[in-house]
């Protein structure tokens, strides 16, 4: 990673790990943290017994500092390190308990562990971290091959070396590590169970880091659920799909298979029994390793459900607002009714005009054509070619419909039936056969109208040349 000389001002001023390594105390704080939370692998501890283990190291201190080197209780220089200025410890409440707890912040143990590498070891290995490097660019190199004859060439070569191996060893030539080749491996081991162990706090605070995201969001939040989540489950799947999330799951779920356990197991109780091993005085808590394994990456599983079950209680008391929101229109449409009751307008309050909404879509207009205009000739002719007299052009009947159907709906006002001889009695016709026709128009087109064929009725009018002509119809009833 490249950096220039802001980034790495800016670092020194706000970076946790910095502050600590630049604190006055910090030879103390890196020593009490790492006696207290990184060697024995405690994720957290209580106030109280935090505080305890600070005044025993205090009092140790101050036996050979003196008493003015570290003037303040436990209490006070705790929360100075919980504080938002150092960010060196997490103090926060266990879900069900109103005792305070802390716990270690990620960059600290980074830079605990920075400290660890400048004292001197007795012995560096370097064999086992070269022979790691070429184990892990066999596995790019193969895993990343799509040329199946080349890696039907790669398993023959190991297939041939097995094969050499176990010549050699029905022969009883066999090769074994010497001391130095254990202490190498062992050594490495060590470092890389140590840093698994960082690793998993970092994932934790990641998470973490994203819970308190979202409950802030929560509790400001004025948009709609549906935003919130979608937002939620991008950042979450953020860092699931990142390298380290894919990397951790990929890890957690070698880790929780019961035979790869029981073979760490069986494998770090062979080793710690090497002779090699035994003389470099190993931490016994490696051997249980796997287990500190277990134990973090639970806190790292629980911080993520403890995620989800405050997504799930935001959506149960959304819920439950909006229900009670509901409950509350209803009694008010309850309480205005009993409110009508009592005082009923004498308006028609209760109609509506139509029973559902009309829609007007834009794409039903048809769209616009250009009009026809039909080519008129001055002189009209017949089929025979004669003259078409112009006195018929003027005598055309017209029969309004519209006065028609206002004489059959006044003729229903005070009525619920009537028969259209009743209404032709009451309104004789005017424009003769036409008209007659028209009221069988009306009729055919209303769907409540009604035709009796077994009944006959007459009808008579005078034309212009004074002749009385008559008419017979089908009884037709007109209905409300």
């Amino acid at each position: 990673m490249d950096f220039d000389y802001a980034t790495l001002k800016a670092l020194r001023k706000n970076h946790p790990a910095w502050k600590l390594l630049a604190a006055d105390h910090s030879p103390f704080i890196a020593a009490f943290i790492q006696a207290s939370f990184i060697q024995p692998n405690r994720r957290h501890m209580s106030r109280a017994d935090l505080a305890s283990a600070l005044e025993d190291y205090l009092f140790v201190l101050r036996e050979t500092e003196g008493e003015d080197a570290f003037p303040r209780q436990a209490e006070a220089y705790l929360d100075d390190w919980a504080g938002e200025e150092k960010g060196w410890l997490r103090k926060f409440y266990p879900p069900g308990s109103d005792e305070v707890y802390y716990d270690l912040m990620p960059s600290v143990e980074k830079a605990v562990n920075w400290l660890e590498s400048l004292v001197q070891r007795p012995f560096i290995g370097t064999e086992s971290r070269l022979m790691t490097i070429f184990e892990l660019l066999r596995q790019m190199v193969s895993g990343t091959e799509i040329d199946a004859a080349v890696r039907i060439q790669a398993l023959e070569q190991q297939k041939e070396d097995i094969e050499t191996e176990l010549t050699r060893v029905r022969e009883g030539r066999l090769s074994v590590l010497d001391d130095t080749a254990i202490k190498d491996r062992f050594l490495q081991i060590n470092k890389t169970a140590r840093e698994l162990l960082s690793d998993f706090r970092e994932v934790e605070y990641n998470f973490r880091d994203l819970d308190q995201k979202v409950r802030e969001q929560i509790a400001l939040w004025e948009g709609s659920k549906g935003e919130l989540l979608e937002d939620f489950f991008g950042e979450r799947d953020m860092i699931s799909d990142s390298d380290q999330g894919k990397s951790f799951n990929a890890f957690w779920d070698l880790l929780m298979s019961p035979a790869r356990q029981e073979e760490l197991s069986d494998l770090l109780y062979k080793v710690f029994e090497l002779g090699a091993v035994k003389a470099l005085s190993p931490d016994m808590r490696l051997k249980r390793i796997h287990y500190d394994w277990l134990e973090a990456g639970e806190h790292t599983q629980r911080t993520v459900a403890k995620l989800s079950g405050q997504l799930r209680r935001y959506l149960d008391d959304q819920a439950f607002l909006e229900n009670k929101r509901i409950m509350q229109v209803i009694q008010s449409i309850e309480s205005r009714s009993v409110q009508v009751k009592e005082n009923m307008p004498k308006a028609n309050f209760m109609a509506i005009d139509e029973s559902a909404p009309g829609i007007f879509l834009p794409m039903e207009r048809p769209l616009y054509k250009i009009p026809i205009k039909p080519v008129i000739k001055e002189t009209v002719f017949l089929g025979d070619g004669s003259n078409i007299p112009s006195d018929m052009l003027y005598g055309a009947v017209f029969v309004d419909r519209i006065k028609l159907k206002t004489i059959i709906r006044n003729a229903l006002q005070t009525k619920d039936h009537v028969t259209l001889a009743q209404i032709l009695k009451d309104h004789p016709l005017e424009k003769g056969l036409a008209e007659l026709v028209t009221y069988l128009s009306l009729a055919g087109d209303d769907d409540k109208a009604q035709f009796d064929d077994a009944q006959q009725h007459t009808t008579s009018w005078t034309d212009d040349d004074g002749i009385t002509r008559q008419a017979k119809f089908s009884a037709i009833i007109f209905s409300r």
